[in-house]
């Protein structure tokens, strides 16, 4: 298990996602974001736009998305 923050993965806050893997932390940061934005947090809204727009463009993501996993292989484990 590792953690990267939301901040970590281009978020606004400390907030820790953990997870096996890249992905896990990446999805639990998606999660993040829609429920606050959704609850009305506009501090969260750029990084929302951001990453709605990577899940909508992959090819165009796969620089940030290879920059996390390699950041997240490079963590040690909890």
């Amino acid at each position: 298990m590792k953690t990267m923050t939301c901040r970590d993965l281009g978020g606004p806050c400390d907030l820790a996602h953990r997870g096996e893997t890249a992905d896990d932390v990446i999805n639990a940061q998606d999660a993040h974001l829609k429920e606050l934005v959704k609850g009305g947090d506009e501090a969260h809204g750029p990084a929302r736009k951001e990453m709605k727009g990577r899940w909508m463009r992959p090819r165009q993501a796969l620089g940030w998305y290879n920059d996390v996993k390699t950041r997240f292989a490079e963590l040690p484990e909890d």
